[in-house]
């Protein structure tokens, strides 16, 4: 188990993660899931450690409180699906139905929530799918496969091996930019790298990457982690 510091009243808990090439101490909150973590050389002793995060606690509880309120998938929640608000309702039956602008979901609880999820990334699957297939037709590259996942650190991948990961979230983001990670990643089938050749070679594919980056980078993105599954 990592070391742990707790600090101010009250108290907020930050793990300790030492490296041998660390050479100053570093603290950082994550944005999606409130961790609060200090890097630090390998023997420095805890008494600094706990000196330099105390002189750094306002910072902290400020950029706690900048965080996004969190949602609960539950009934009368309202999830931007595709750019378009869609409000949860209690359903019947054993699977999610959507009608207009409503979700029709079965079950209480964790049962709730979990068929929630089931259908989000159902449909985040269809949508990076069909922008993945657009884009790859494009370039005359397949991809060898799709998967989805949830991460915290970024929204989509390619691995040499031409397999696309993308984040099912991105089905809470703006249509402009799902595409834009799409496409983003199904460049790298041609370059593996972010050379000013796969720049070039980007913009030729996608009209908006400088909207999708300015999106992604904004505080708008963070808001993707706020609803919790």
């Amino acid at each position: 188990m990592g070391e742990r510091l707790r600090i101010g009243d009250p108290p907020i808990e930050i793990t300790v993660r030492r490296h041998s090439k660390a050479r100053r101490l570093t603290l950082r909150v994550a944005h999606a899931t409130a961790e609060v973590v200090l890097t630090a050389p390998t023997r420095t002793p805890m008494a600094a450690l706990e000196r330099f995060a105390d002189s750094r606690l306002g910072w902290v509880r400020s950029c706690l409180a900048k965080r996004p309120s969190v949602v609960s998938i539950e009934p009368g929640a309202v999830l931007p699906v595709g750019g378009e608000p869609v409000t949860l309702a209690q359903g019947r039956g054993r699977t999610a139905l959507r009608a207009g602008n409503r979700l029709f979901v079965p079950g209480e609880g964790a049962r709730y929530s979990s068929k929630v999820k089931a259908w989000v990334i159902d449909e985040a699957r269809a949508a990076v799918t069909e922008a993945a297939d657009r884009y790859a037709d494009r370039l005359g590259r397949p991809y060898t496969a799709i998967t989805l996942r949830d991460p915290r650190s970024r929204w989509g991948s390619c691995s040499s091996e031409g397999r696309l990961m993308f984040s099912w979230r991105l089905l809470f983001a703006p249509p402009v930019v799902l595409d834009y990670v799409a496409a983003h990643e199904v460049a790298h089938l041609v370059e593996l790298n972010h050379s000013p050749r796969y720049w070039a070679l980007l913009n030729d594919l996608f009209d908006g990457v400088d909207e999708g980056q300015r999106w992604l980078r904004s505080d708008d993105a963070a808001q993707l982690h706020r609803y919790q599954f």
